[in-house]
């Protein structure tokens, strides 16, 4: 199987110079970046999720594929080099094999949540506080069908739930 490097059109290759917002948290922009060397950081609100440095690595796919804004802010740590995408809808729908990449990205994210929140459940099994709810975040996950997807919030209950 090609690796997402492989399959990028080098015309879309772009320098970006440390400091750089490239997706901001809570707009649509319809843009996706690979990564192709430096050091991003990904930022929820002021809290640093990640910093990621490995090649290949892809933001903004998850804005493009539910239609919604994006989740987090990613910046420029460093002097970066990336895939840049202005159409990423277009790009995810050019080749299967693009999007046989993306999907296999995505599952390997969710197997890591849902491993590690199962780590968890059985760790605070029993527990009255609000790791309880634990069990009812990987049901969601593993039952998930919904036609639309709707982002929960810290503020509002999930729909889903």
């Amino acid at each position: 199987m090609k690796s997402i490097l492989e399959i990028c059109d080098p015309s879309k290759k772009r320098e970006v110079p440390a400091g750089e917002v490239l997706l901001s948290e809570g707009n649509t922009s319809g843009h996706l970046y690979i990564l192709v060397e430096g050091r991003i950081e990904v930022l929820r609100g002021s809290t640093q999720v990640a910093v990621v440095s490995e090649p290949g690595s892809v933001f903004g796919e998850m804005s493009v594929l539910l239609n919604t804004p994006h989740t987090a802010t990613v910046r420029a740590l460093s002097p970066v080099t990336v895939y840049a995408y202005a159409n990423a809808a277009g790009f995810l729908r050019s080749d299967p094999q693009v999007a046989f990449v993306i999907a296999r990205l995505l599952a390997q994210r969710l197997n890591l949540a849902t491993t590690y929140l199962a780590d968890l459940k059985r760790q605070y099994a029993g527990q009255g506080n609000h790791l309880g709810m634990v069990s009812d975040v990987l049901a969601s996950l593993v039952h998930q069908q919904e036609a639309e997807f709707t982002p929960g919030s810290d503020r509002l209950p999930d729909p889903a739930m």
